[in-house]
């Protein structure tokens, strides 16, 4: 399986040399190893009003990643959060909660990664969740 990663800033400026030598879209997508339809969708979205030049397609792409970055969870909600945790709140009864009374979807498991991504920031929300033991296996054979 092949994972997808962004055109970065020094493949914009071999596009924009490849399109000054009058090259088309699939030559440039065989140079870069690239699929001709991102060089063609590249070529179309970031287009100024004087052709494509990089440093403006450049910006444009960092403008469109940065605006899809908005967390649907605000700072303060998971300060309240970390507030019902250490009142020994379950990760289950908090998402029951914040769906109630605020109308706010988060799973319980969304908050347990938040609880042990403080553990590894060294934060000491994992000590207030009910469960701390080790989970164990209960059935069978532990070879298995």
């Amino acid at each position: 399986m092949r994972t997808y990663t962004q055109l970065t800033r020094d493949e914009r400026y071999q596009i924009y040399e490849m399109r000054i030598e009058k090259k088309g879209v699939a030559a440039i997508a065989r140079a870069l190893k690239r699929d001709r339809s991102t060089i063609s969708r590249e070529l179309q979205r970031n287009k100024g009003l004087r052709g494509y030049r990089p440093k403006q397609a450049h910006a444009l792409a960092e403008s469109r990643r940065s605006a899809k970055t908005t967390h649907r969870i605000s700072e303060e909600l998971w300060k309240e959060i970390d507030r019902l945790l250490r009142e020994e709140w379950s990760p289950e009864q908090i998402a029951g909660r914040l769906k109630s009374e605020h109308g706010i979807l988060i799973s319980h498991e969304w908050i347990y990664q938040h609880v042990y991504a403080d553990k590894g920031e060294g934060g000491r929300l994992y000590k207030h969740l009910r469960c701390c033991q080790k989970r164990r296996k209960r059935y069978g054979s532990y070879d298995r």
